[in-house]
């Protein structure tokens, strides 16, 4: 049997200003635990802004969002840029503020965020395709402001709930290593680090989304 192939896209290193490393290695860990492989990806731009994780406070340098990314995936990861839906069966995506500042505004402007357009074509690409979707923590976040009607969690913060309703999705509230699933739109989210969490319950968060997501894969292109 051929191995399911799922796109992870990742958004740099680091959970305050690219991708959250927790969420992204145990979703990696999942993929390959459930049986499948994965191919990670990242937009070839720049951070938002870098960070010092001691102390949160904002360096004077610059980085590469895939180059960052690379850190996650040990040099393996693709430009989103070169995308395409029909390598894979399925896509996730790790949260980190990185989701918010660099594949999206969302830390910014909100329930009137803008995704980058790399990021927003591979997701809808996916979508049209009828392949599922999962998103950790805040990314989904961008998967509110692109899928209409979408249901998804962010677990139980009122203010990024309110966001999430405000741009056309619908939000479900959840605790520590709950999914939320979309069966409609094949679409899988989990809170990770929206809630004050333990590793253990992010691997737990992260296990279930991927077994989901596989579930829908199977059932949409069994091979």
């Amino acid at each position: 049997m051929t191995k399911k192939s799922i796109a992870v896209i990742l958004s740099g290193c680091g959970n305050q200003d690219g991708a959250e490393i927790h969420e992204a290695t145990l979703s990696l860990l999942a993929i390959h635990k459930h049986g499948a492989d994965y191919q990670c990806y990242a937009p070839n731009i720049p951070q938002h802004h870098v960070l010092n994780h001691l102390t949160g406070k904002e360096m004077d340098e610059e980085r590469n969002v895939l180059i960052e990314s690379a850190r996650i995936a040990r040099g393996d990861v693709l430009d989103l840029a070169d995308f395409s839906a029909s390598r894979h069966d399925a896509l996730v995506i790790p949260g980190g503020l990185g989701a918010a500042k660099n594949l999206s505004t969302y830390a910014f402007e909100g329930s009137d965020c803008r995704i980058n357009e790399d990021v927003r074509k591979a997701i809808l690409t996916m979508a049209e395709q009828k392949k599922p979707i999962g998103a950790l923590c805040i990314a989904p976040a961008i998967l509110a402001q692109l899928l209409d009607q979408v249901l998804v969690t962010i677990g139980q913060d009122p203010t990024t709930a309110a966001n999430i309703e405000a741009m056309g999705a619908h939000h479900t509230p959840t605790l520590h290593g709950e999914i939320v699933v979309d069966k409609e739109r094949k679409v899988v989210t989990t809170p990770c680090y929206m809630l004050p969490s333990r590793v253990d319950q992010i691997a737990e968060g992260a296990d279930k989304l991927v077994q989901e997501v596989l579930k829908f894969a199977e059932e949409g292109n069994p091979r």
